[in-house]
């Protein structure tokens, strides 16, 4: 039995190989379908290890101190401090440099340190710097590149990132963004896993519509050429060969299509692989050696593919009777049925409907029934419709010749017709699900920062070693900038060492001051003292005249000023008001000729900055200005709100997935789509002989892909609005949809199959040429 079905199994893998000029066109067509689809989940099991690697290389050049502990100074120990910049929304990661000694350690990536006035920068910085776009950016970075960062300094290709020399950087006060180190990394803190339900069901709901779609089209990629193998398949029954004999060739046909398919999958995951080293997606970008597939899961997939190959092969044979002198398919099919089509998607509706209204206090979702239920649903629409094509291009009969080809063609063969069309169907579903999943729980994840834009649109922060005074008069004078308040900050107690406790000081004029309190009357000299709110309740004992308090104390490690200054007697108790950020201040409020000449260097201040928004590149500009100042001043722009880290992770590796598998729904398309023409070469080319026109036939094949495409976006309009709003009853969310984002993703699907046709009419014309009709 053994012998048998292995030497039927050669047999298939022979015919396979051995077909002549068509035998080998059907398999390199399988071997390209199912190869697409292999790399695109080979790549998804290489996300993890990127994401890891992307992990290990930011933690190995941490210049952060974890312990809290400096180390002394040394000849080991180098200082580092960060002047990370932005530019038109992309992030610089810059550091300065200067070592103290000759064993001072390198971080990652460089080789030696760059001197004062020169910079080592990464490859992707050294392009951008070039580029005519970036004269800004040059400005802001005077320095000479001397060298390029190497891949072991970097987290990804496209990472804008650069190390300059530091000059004196001891100067600086040590609220400044500067480290001592005496050596580059951290130990990476254990991963504390996905605790919030919400985020793992967005996690797994993201993986199964990503992946889903990828199944599908591997499943319709191996019966590309069915109705020649079926051709073949009689003429072996006419020669002695038995109904299983004829299957089990057919299983080694699959086998060695999908064999192919794996060797394929192979070559375009390691050219995808190269390519994703020179692309950034939604600010991710990684190097090829991150993207290395997990063992265990690569093996999975090489079993998987050919099994699932030879499965779907035998199953699609149930439907055809093999006779010695043709198949029975050609003709009148029996009408399909509807009930146990339906039967999947209402079990994943079963499997669902137990984890409704659990949200994020109920407990966790269990993962293998969310898993399955997405599963059957989307799965579903592959049953559905076949059913709903056959049923509905049953009814479609007159129009122009055009349309009745295409009406023609797709009431004989609805079911390749749908196979095509499935799998966009499936993606399209998936991703109206998500995005009614991420748009209805994003107002969880997303809160105020409490900033108000009204009043000012950037901040700039003053290490104590700048002159607050001089920053605001050069932001003021930047052009673009209508308004700069500065305020300064210091802290005030009872004693000069170690006090049990301290209150707040805010320093500026009385245009500054007013931002921070209700100030009826304000002149240079005055004091203040806030009440009104919970800090600020003991102030006024706190701040009794006469009493002799301390500004700026010392503490154990940390020497303050310990500037004395005794309360005045005209100091007045003002209501607070919240400043631009949102923040409402305690405290004292100091004018500034009220401050003591000794204490002005112990206090860092900020600049408060609001820009005329019609002036372009205004936010470049003031950067440009306070990197002018100094490097280490911190240039930040307000937002009204904020997201979840966690969120923004999840919704980018949404996108970036998403991404590839519209290329992976174009490529299979194309490859499905030609080889459909070459199944119909002879018949086209015959039409042409008997005169009809080529405009006519270019036509029907754009309805042949229009009808089934429309019949299966609007399904899956269905499915995915059913699968989003019970996956938002399950997250206890207010089920509402975002009409506009819904229509982009049908509209995406149906321009993608738009794109393939396009595509499509060159072959399909070359196919209409009179040597179509030649045989052998």
């Amino acid at each position: 039995m053994l012998r048998q079905w292995s030497r039927d199994l050669a047999m298939g893998i022979k015919f396979a190989f051995t077909g002549g000029r068509e035998g080998w066109i059907r398999v390199l067509l399988t071997g390209a379908g199912v190869g697409l689809g292999v790399a695109l989940l080979l790549l998804t099991t290489a996300v993890p290890s990127a994401l890891q690697a992307r992990s290990d290389r930011e933690y190995s050049r941490m210049d952060l101190r974890m312990s809290g502990v400096e180390p002394a100074k040394s000849d080991k120990t180098v200082l580092v401090a960060n002047v990370d910049t932005e530019f038109h929304g992309l992030d610089v990661r810059g550091r300065q440099l200067e070592p103290e000694g000759p064993r001072a350690p390198l971080p990652p990536g460089i080789k030696e340190f760059p001197a004062p006035g020169e910079m080592i920068v990464s490859p992707a910085l050294k392009e951008l710097l070039g580029s005519k776009d970036a004269e800004l950016l040059r400005e802001r970075l005077p320095y000479r590149v001397t060298g390029t960062i190497g891949e072991s300094g970097l987290i990804g290709s496209a990472e804008l990132a650069y190390y300059a020399g530091g000059r004196n950087l001891t100067a600086f006060d040590e609220g400044s963004n500067i480290t001592r180190l005496d050596t580059f990394g951290a130990e990476k803190a254990p991963s504390e896993g996905m605790n919030d339900p919400v985020l793992l069901l967005l996690v797994l709901t993201v993986f199964v519509v990503l992946l889903t779609p990828v199944g599908v089209f591997i499943a319709a990629a191996v019966r590309f050429g069915g109705e020649r193998r079926d051709r073949r398949l009689a003429a072996l029954r006419l020669v002695g060969a038995d109904g299983r004999m004829t299957r089990r060739i057919a299983a080694g046909e699959a086998l060695a299509g999908a064999a192919l398919g794996l060797a394929f999958g192979i070559g375009f995951f390691l050219i995808g692989r190269q390519v994703a080293g020179s692309l950034e997606l939604f600010g991710i970008s990684v190097f090829p050696s991150y993207l290395n597939p997990t063992p265990a899961l690569a093996a999975l997939i090489a079993v998987a593919v050919p099994a699932a190959a030879v499965a779907v092969t035998l199953l699609a044979l149930r439907g055809v009777v093999i006779e010695p002198l043709g198949v029975v398919r050609t003709a009148r099919p029996a009408r399909r049925r509807l009930w146990w089509r339906l039967l999947l998607p209402l079990a994943g509706l079963g499997l669902l409907a137990p984890m409704i209204g659990k949200g994020n206090n109920n407990g966790g979702f269990n993962e293998y029934m969310v898993t399955s239920g997405v599963i059957l649903l989307l799965v579903g629409i592959t049953a559905l419709l076949p059913w709903v094509v056959e049923a509905v291009v049953a009814r479609l009969n007159s129009g122009p010749v055009s349309w009745q080809l295409a009406v023609r063609r797709l009431q004989l063969s609805s079911g390749t017709a749908a196979r095509m069309v499935n799998g966009i169907a499936v993606a399209v579903a998936g991703a109206i699900a998500l995005q009614m999943l991420f748009t209805g729980v994003q107002s969880d994840y997303t809160q105020s920062t409490g900033e108000d834009l009204s009043r000012a649109q950037m901040e700039v922060s003053v290490p104590k070693s700048v002159s607050l005074a001089d920053t605001r008069t050069q932001l003021a004078e930047t052009r673009g900038v209508r308004e700069a308040t500065a305020m300064s900050d210091l802290t005030l107690s009872e004693r000069a060492k170690n006090p049990e406790a301290s209150y707040e000081v805010t320093v500026g004029d009385c245009a500054a001051l007013r931002e921070v309190a209700k100030l009826s009357s304000c002149r240079e000299g005055d004091v203040f003292t806030i009440e009104g709110i919970e800090r600020g309740s003991q102030t006024p004992e706190f701040a009794k005249p006469g009493r002799e308090l301390v500004i700026d104390p010392s503490y154990d490690g940390v020497k303050g000023a310990e500037v004395a200054w005794t309360v005045p007697r005209d100091i007045r108790k003002v209501a607070p008001r919240k400043d631009p950020t949102g923040w409402e201040r305690g405290g004292f409020l100091f004018t500034t000729r009220a401050l003591p000449a000794a204490a002005v260097a112990a206090s860092s201040g900020r600049v408060y900055l609001k820009l005329d928004t019609s002036v372009p590149d205004g936010q470049e500009l003031v950067r440009n200005t306070a990197a002018r100042i100094s490097p280490l001043t911190a240039p930040m722009s307000y937002s009204a709100t904020e997201r979840s880290d966690r969120f923004d992770s999840i919704r980018t590796g949404l996108f970036v997935g998403a991404a590839c598998v519209l290329a992976l729904i174009g490529a299979s398309l194309l490859v499905s789509q030609l080889e459909q023409l070459r199944e119909r070469r002879k018949l086209l080319s015959a039409l042409v002989a008997f005169g009809t026109r080529r405009r006519t036939l270019s036509l029907s094949v754009l309805w042949q892909t229009a009808v089934p495409v429309a019949l299966g976006l609007g399904l899956a309009l269905v499915v995915g609005l059913t699968l989003g709003a019970v996956l938002l009853k399950m997250t206890s969310t207010a089920v509402t949809v975002d009409w506009l984002s819904v229509l982009a993703m049908t509209g995406i699907g149906a321009a993608v199959v738009l794109a393939v046709t396009a595509l499509s009419i060159p072959p399909l014309l070359r196919l209409m040429r009179p040597d179509g009709l030649r045989t052998e």
